[in-house]
């Protein structure tokens, strides 16, 4: 019996040094290391599973690290008409939002879609479109945007809208977002500073401060 437990065991990928403590244990001791295996294998099938998906993904020709609502929503950008600029910013802060909140991305997405319907919106990702292949180091037009994105927070806020803020417990992955945005094109400083005179931190936060600046 014990030679049968040792091969399954050994099978399962758990280290000889340690089939030998579990041999040693009592009846109890052995069920709970027992318990244990079986979740760390069943946490590992899903990982497997996980990649399986991804690498299905890559073969389609879509991006493993996005989960396929992400997928969806940026090809809506497109067709909607935000530019490929543009675009690759979402794709690149959303791979954040993915790999920090991978178990929320079905609740986030819903809302994301509906605002697409909202003329505000459309407006603000053509304006960023614009802004994007311009040079002009303070565009008027920041001005319009960070008011626009300022009132969709609010509303957003007050609605109770679900959004990563609503999970986070640690703000690391929303200074990644902003620091993200910044590299990308350093106007990103000057609306920051705007969302913050309307009481907000950044567009990535649906949280407004605790005391807007005077």
């Amino acid at each position: 019996m014990s030679l049968i437990k040792i091969r399954t065991l050994a099978g399962a990928g758990v280290p000889l040094s340690r089939i030998g403590r579990m041999l040693e244990a009592d009846a109890s001791a052995f069920a709970e290391a027992i318990e244990r295996i079986d979740d760390h294998l069943r946490e590992e099938i899903e990982r497997l599973e996980a990649s399986r998906r991804q690498i299905a993904q890559l073969a389609a020709g879509d991006s493993p690290a996005l989960p396929p609502e992400v997928v969806a929503y940026l090809d809506r950008l497109r067709e909607i008409g935000v530019s490929e600029r543009v675009v690759a910013g979402e794709r690149d802060g959303w791979i954040l939002v993915a790999a920090r909140w991978p178990d929320h991305i079905r609740e986030v997405m819903p809302g994301k879609f509906a605002q697409l319907h909202d003329p505000r919106v459309v407006w603000l990702y053509r304006v960023l479109s614009e802004l994007a292949e311009s040079d002009a180091d303070d565009d008027p037009r920041l001005e319009e945007v960070a008011d626009v994105m300022a009132a969709g927070l609010a509303d957003a806020y007050a609605s109770g809208e679900a959004g990563p803020g609503d999970i986070a417990h640690d703000d690391l992955p929303f200074d990644l977002l902003d620091a993200l945005a910044l590299e990308s094109d350093p106007r990103v400083k000057r609306l920051l500073d705007l969302m913050r005179e309307r009481g907000w931190a950044s567009w990535t936060r649906m949280k407004p401060l605790a005391q807007p600046p005077g």
